[in-house]
């Protein structure tokens, strides 16, 4: 929950500079899904640290970018959804994304090498401006 809070805050920080040019009326902040967010939890908190600022009134809202893996050897991307992962197996790449490997292989050449093309970290994808 904290570290919800804190990427609230800083996405609060950020906007505020930018309502400094001029009104801002909306906003989409994506989300990695291999980041571990709780969007319930960020959410709430940029809901509540927007009250009180230029940003009140703005619509924030948050998109889930999916992850994609691409195989090193056969370059074949596959969605980290469809990986076949259980809950703790998630959770432990979640906190130690080098664990992939030795949960993940290609579905088309079995290869454990492969890399992470999208589906991590978080950032303001777009900015409305206007009254």
């Amino acid at each position: 929950m904290v570290h919800e809070w804190a990427l609230a805050e800083a996405i609060v920080k950020r906007l505020e500079e930018v309502a400094r040019e001029a009104p801002v009326s909306s906003a989409v902040i994506a989300v990695g899904e291999l980041q571990g967010v709780d969007i319930e939890i960020l959410t709430f908190a940029l809901n509540e640290l927007k009250k009180s600022t230029k940003l009140e009134s703005s619509l924030l809202l948050i998109e889930k970018e999916p992850a994609e893996l691409e195989c090193s050897t056969c370059e074949y991307r596959w969605e980290f959804g469809s990986s076949g992962l259980s809950e703790e197996e998630r959770e432990a790449i979640h906190y130690v994304p080098e664990l992939a490997h030795a949960f993940i292989r290609c579905p088309r050449c079995g290869s454990p090498d492969f890399r992470i093309v999208r589906g991590r970290g978080v950032w303001i994808k777009d900015v409305k401006l206007g009254g």
